[in-house]
């Protein structure tokens, strides 16, 4: 009967979602003008965004890697982040950040380190968005420290990208891209190959995207439709066991559907969305065979069907409801077979209570099979105290269930799950302060966050096995600020600085991933535009506590040569300095790329 139950909410939504586009379909004028949904829930203001005029200014070879001038912790194990790079926001673990596209959840349930595993090109990218802690509660569970956002790029025009590359340790990459209109229907179809030799012994690698994106603009908005294809074969060296020297080698496939509907009508917004994701990776701890013949395979699937409404109601604001139900499963030979369904639903409003006042509130159910209902929410307060200086105060709830990998794990003597952990849950209170301008921007917040069961990998002493378990608590105090400044027509700088302190009640554990947050993280960006195009000059600075801190400066040069062809040359960490995001992991030094694209 229970399966029964979650099988008719799961066709509820898919029916209404075709109801509401016959009803959109019949009931309007033919010649109504498309209104366009750029957003389906409110955020709050504290969100960090790139748009596609910043990333192109940008030194960056994957969507991945261009979050690096936000205020977010990438903590990559790949030159370029282009293989695999963790997420740390505002002090969390890497299994703390939720990822999102288009704002429909996409983490792995296997493990975190997948995250990135994304398959969508360069000429896909429509903005990239950070949203931390409170901003983030609406979306679900994994949102600890926040939440990042890829945004899809709508097809709205014929268009030809044609772009080529090359650099250093034989690194190759090849972008196409085709975009068609045909009446209300835009079309986009783009390939992507990255390959490279690798900056040291056993970090090759070779990645293949391509993806296809289909948007139906209707009488009362639009059908949307995107799929992606991603393989990845790589040199793993140390990635899971830093320090112990195992050439490792992994081969993951990506697979995405994600699709939905956007229809407004008389100020009701009606958004049902399907999305599936399946992820296979092959694991080999030793490829020589000569330390380990550790092998293993995985696959797993998730399936979120949901439907959201927003009506704008004059005395409540913005009031949204929606529906959601989950299954994720996977199949393994180091974990095994397992299935796990949720259930959601969620309320949030946007309300302007005074004339300088508004307030935005959420609230969420969680039903994980295996755990306790959990119940989040966030409230956002906003007082414009003098014209365009604002005063901000926020509150938020979260919680993250145990990973598959965290629950079931078991190697060949390195590490070992724990079925019976429990929910993460966590406290997050920040006050901040906003000034606005046309050309200038300012920005600092003070948060502070209380985590209770944070999961993470622990040993007592070396001669033990890293295990999964749940640690009573933690509390993160920090600072955050970003400042924005357009010079003139031709200069402008944006920096942003984050400070973290985390006390752990360690309960006399050594932990593996809590100690890997940044506590120090600044990136500043300088952007030129000159009349034969756009020029780049950025510095970041990270400081993790117990280690020394590490400076690097990346550049890039575009160069117009007509209106369709330009030429570039890109630069990452210029003054060759040895690091490691993660300890263990040494990253590349000196890395110069040059490319050409084409566009018409």
């Amino acid at each position: 009967m229970h399966r029964k139950k979650k099988r008719g909410l799961f066709f509820a939504i898919i029916l209404w979602g075709i109801f509401s586009t016959v009803l959109a379909s019949e009931d309007a004028p033919a010649d109504l003008e498309k209104i366009v949904v750029s957003r389906s829930r409110n955020y709050f203001s504290d969100e960090y965004t790139l748009n596609p005029a910043d990333l192109a200014n940008l030194p960056y070879s994957s969507p991945v890697e261009a979050l690096a001038v936000l205020p977010i912790d990438l903590q990559s194990r790949s030159p370029h982040a282009a293989i695999q790079t963790d997420y740390s926001l505002r002090g969390s673990n890497f299994q703390d950040v939720l990822i999102l596209l288009n704002g429909q959840r996409i983490n792995d349930p296997q493990t975190a380190h997948f995250n990135s595993d994304i398959p969508i090109t360069r000429a896909d990218i429509a903005g990239l968005e950070v949203l931390p802690s409170a901003s983030s509660s609406l979306f679900g569970p994994d949102a600890i420290g926040g939440a990042v956002n890829f945004v899809i790029q709508k097809p709205e025009e014929e268009k030809y990208i044609l772009a080529l590359s090359g650099g250093e340790h034989n690194t190759f990459s090849e972008l196409f891209s085709v975009s068609q209109k045909i009446k209300a229907l835009g079309l986009r179809l783009s390939v992507e190959n990255q390959q490279s030799s690798g900056f040291r012994e056993d970090t090759d690698f070779r990645k293949f995207t391509a993806s296809a994106v289909a948007s139906l603009a209707l009488p009362l908005g639009s059908f949307d439709l995107s799929w992606g294809y991603q393989k990845k074969d790589f040199g793993a060296f140390d990635f899971y066991t830093p320090g112990k020297g195992y050439p490792s080698r992994e081969w993951t496939r990506t697979y995405l559907l994600d699709t939905g509907l956007h229809l407004e009508k008389d100020g009701l917004l009606i958004k049902p969305n399907f999305i599936w994701r399946r992820h296979f990776d092959k694991f080999v701890l030793d490829k020589t065979l000569q330390r380990s013949d550790f092998i293993s395979h995985h696959r797993n699937d998730t399936y979120t069907p949901n439907i959201y409404f927003q009506k704008d109601i004059a005395k409540l604001g913005k009031l949204g409801f929606g529906l959601e139900y989950g299954q994720e499963r996977i199949t393994s030979t180091t974990l095994g077979r397992h299935n796990r369904d949720h259930k959601s639903l969620f309320i949030d409003d946007s309300l302007n209570l005074a004339p300088k006042v508004s307030s935005d509130l959420s609230f969420r159910m969680d039903d994980f099979d295996g755990f306790n209902e959990v119940y989040t929410g966030s409230a956002n307060l906003r007082y414009e105290f003098i014209p365009q200086n604002y005063l901000r105060l926020a509150v938020s709830r979260n919680m993250r269930v145990p990973s598959f990998t965290e629950l079931y794990y078991g190697d060949d003597g390195f590490t070992i799950g724990n079925p019976n952990l429990s929910a993460e849950k966590s406290l997050n209170y920040e006050i901040g302060y906003e000034l606005k301008k046309e050309s200038f921007s300012f920005s600092p917040t003070i948060f502070f966050r209380r985590e209770d069961d944070f999961i993470d990998w622990v040993w007592a002493d070396a001669s033990q096995r890293w295990q999964a378990q749940n640690i009573s608590g933690a509390d993160v105090l920090g600072i955050e600020t970003q400042f924005g400044w357009e010079l003139n027509k031709i200069a402008s700088v944006n920096t942003n600085y984050t400070y973290i302190n985390k006390f752990t009640d360690k309960s006399g554990y050594l932990l593996k991933y809590g100690p890997n947050y940044s506590r120090h993280l600044w990136n500043t960006e300088f952007i030129f535009k000159l009349p034969f195009g756009s020029q780049s000059i950025g510095f970041t600075y990270k400081q993790k506590p117990g280690r020394s801190g590490w400076f690097l400066l990346n550049a890039r040069g575009n160069f117009n040569l007509n209106k369709n062809m330009a030429i570039f040359v890109s630069g990452t960490n210029l003054l060759n300095v040895g690091y490691q995001e993660i300890e263990g992991i040494p990253q590349p030094g000196r890395w110069i790329d040059s490319g050409i694209k084409l566009e018409w």
